[in-house]
């Protein structure tokens, strides 16, 4: 099965994703461009992993998630993997306190389950388009310039969640297999 933990994103956030990519598509050159729907803030790609590992998981990870407190997620601005200079990945970035924590519980129980540690420290991003082509600096800048205009709203998260991903030639379809909720209460007041 192919894995990942992700929080998801508001009805709202998804709406002005799939306004601000009309535009992006009828303006750039052509991408892979990952449906709204599809949209997700990674915490951490398992990969390939049998079947068992599911429940195991749920034991480890659940446990550690419930001890981090709930996020806001705002979203806002944009950039490029590796860098802008050959892009082969557009995204959104975005702000979110403590969700490296989430990010870091999730590492940790992997870890422990015999999954490989990510090699590089937990980046906030939404995967906009995968660019198999080169952009030109205008093609770039107008991206980046379009993305930072757009508003997002607040995302409260509450929970994290283990997600099968099956590749299909029309796109990848996520499936929910455990929902864990953070319950664990700071100082931050809910929104």
């Amino acid at each position: 099965m192919r894995l990942f933990v992700a929080a998801e994103l508001s009805d709202e956030a998804r709406a002005v994703i799939t306004r601000g990519l009309d535009p992006l598509k009828r303006d750039l050159p052509p991408a892979r461009w990952v449906r709204p729907e599809a949209m997700h803030v990674t915490l951490k790609f398992l990969g390939e992993q049998p079947p068992e590992l599911v429940a195991a998981l749920d034991r480890e990870a659940g446990p550690a998630l419930a001890a981090c407190e709930p996020v806001t997620i705002q979203l806002g601005g944009g950039g490029f993997f590796p860098h802008d200079r050959r892009p082969r990945v557009a995204w959104v970035g975005g702000q979110v306190p403590g969700l490296e924590r989430w990010a870091e519980a999730v590492e940790d129980a992997a870890a422990r389950l015999g999954v490989a540690r990510e090699a590089r420290a937990f980046s906030l991003h939404l995967t906009l388009a995968r660019i198999e082509r080169p952009w030109s600096a205008p093609a770039i800048e107008h991206f980046l310039v379009a993305v930072g205009k757009w508003q997002f709203p607040a995302i409260r998260a509450r929970e994290a969640v283990l997600f099968a991903s099956e590749l299909r030639p029309s796109g990848a379809v996520y499936t929910p297999l455990a929902r864990w909720p953070v319950t664990q209460r700071g100082g931050t007041a809910d929104a």
